[in-house]
């Protein structure tokens, strides 16, 4: 490297013109992350090099391919550690970063320890734990690899029945604690505009937007987290307020997602942009498009990325596509026969076999998909959660129950033909086309 590339020569306002960064992201970088680190004339004003505006520029790229700056940073000087010139490294080094590891300790194996410190309601040790992983791992790393993952795990193991509810809620309430505590601790926003997250109405599950708020706020975002269960109307007042960039909301169910689509009937007459993700995305692909708004991608980690490139370009979104009348009237003719059905259920000899407390969570999954798929204008949607609901008869850890699902939906199809009418001739040729 040329000699005269480290002379601190520029000012701040060329550094602005070569980057396109703007003068607060320019100094919260150097506050936060240590870069870049100009030197001062006696007036106090910052000089720059052309080592350290070719390093922005990396940056910069960097973050255009969905790097987060802290993994940038991270990236740059674990390149420089190792001897290479990251202005020099191939787009492979680049795109596959690996982060180092200290003592040969992994980070899957502190998400095993974490997982069983949580399943033994040992909460010191699962926050030792934690504590240790923050300090081998970046941020981002723990976010992903211990606690998501982890809970996902935790998850699958309940659904098994492996794992009892009381300690997937003990895990869950740990992770949510440790993610408060890293937003609380953040320093005050550098970017222009302001970002609401939160959960579309019934969304109980606050991970996913706890962890998105943070991510933008470490990107420097002014985010306002809402929470759980947000209403359209304390939306509406809320976008009202604040005049965010964009709304994201992430879902979770078949359910909650269909509980999106009078959200962003709203959201676009208020002209704000809505963006949307979640696991019920990936298990059923052809919600994406039932929803009008930005698909935030297949990860959490993707999200950061996402998020830039639509307040860059603001790209549009497609019109809200309404049911068919045949859709919208059997959605209508169920809502209102739903209870009538369930009740139905529990006097039917065929089912007699299935425990209340299992045939009453049944029922509630079921019907609730059934509604939402009416909604979004398409009961195949259902057909993919059929699955989750065989295994919840399957996996039922308390083992009451030999009634599989072919014999569950036969009864639910009976019911049916006797308490709605031809309104529900959608539903009724879905449930024969099953066979």
């Amino acid at each position: 490297m040329s000699s005269n590339n480290l002379l601190p020569t520029f000012n701040m306002k060329v550094v602005v013109h070569e980057t396109g960064l703007k003068p607060d992201t320019l100094r919260a970088w150097e506050r936060r992350y240590g870069v870049p680190n100009p030197q001062r004339t006696r007036g106090g004003h910052r000089l720059y090099s052309q080592h350290e505006i070719d390093m922005l520029k990396w940056l910069v790229a960097r973050q255009g391919e969905g790097m987060s700056i802290s993994h940038a940073v991270e990236l740059w000087q674990q390149l420089e550690s190792e001897g290479q010139n990251p202005l020099l490294t191939s787009d492979k080094q680049i795109a596959e970063p690996t982060f180092p590891h200290i003592d040969g300790e992994r980070v899957d194996d502190l998400r095993e320890a974490w997982i069983q410190a949580c399943l033994a309601f040992d909460e010191y040790q699962a926050q030792h734990l934690l504590a240790r992983a923050f300090a081998l791992f970046p941020l981002e790393t723990v976010c992903y690899k211990v606690l998501q993952q982890g809970l996902t795990e935790i998850g699958e193991g309940w659904y098994e029945g492996r794992v009892s509810v009381q300690q997937e809620h003990f895990a869950s309430a740990l992770a949510l604690r440790q993610l408060e505590a890293l937003l609380a601790a953040l320093p005050a926003p550098t970017n222009n505009g302001r970002i609401i997250v939160a959960c579309p109405p019934n969304e109980l599950h606050t991970f996913s937007p706890l962890i998105i708020s943070l991510m933008l706020r470490r990107q420097g975002w002014d985010v306002v987290y809402l929470g759980a269960n947000v209403p359209v109307e304390r939306m509406e007042a809320s976008v009202t307020q604040i005049k965010p960039l964009l709304v994201i909301m992430p879902a979770q169910t078949l359910t909650t997602a269909a509980n999106l689509l009078p959200m962003a009937r709203k959201l676009q007459e208020m002209g704000v942009p809505l963006a949307f993700g979640g696991i019920v995305f990936n298990q059923i692909p052809q919600v994406v498009d039932a929803i009008p708004g930005h698909f935030l991608g297949k990860s959490l980690d993707q999200v950061p990325g996402v998020v830039e490139k639509i307040l860059q370009s603001a790209p549009p979104t497609g019109k809200i596509k309404d049911a068919s009348r045949a859709y919208t009237a059997a959605h209508q003719h169920f809502v209102e026969k739903r209870s009538s059905i369930e009740a139905r259920l529990h006097q039917m000899p065929e089912l007699a076999a299935m425990p209340t407390a299992l045939l009453n969570n049944t029922n509630e999954e079921f019907g609730n998909n059934i509604e939402a798929a009416l909604q979004l204008g398409d009961l195949a949607m259902i057909s993919s959660n059929l699955r989750w609901v065989e295994g919840l008869l399957l996996n039922n850890h308390q083992r009451l129950s030999e009634l599989s699902l072919q014999e569950y939906l036969r009864g639910y199809q009976k019911v049916l033909t006797e308490v709605m009418d031809d309104r529900a001739a959608p539903l009724l040729d879905w449930f024969a086309q099953l066979g």
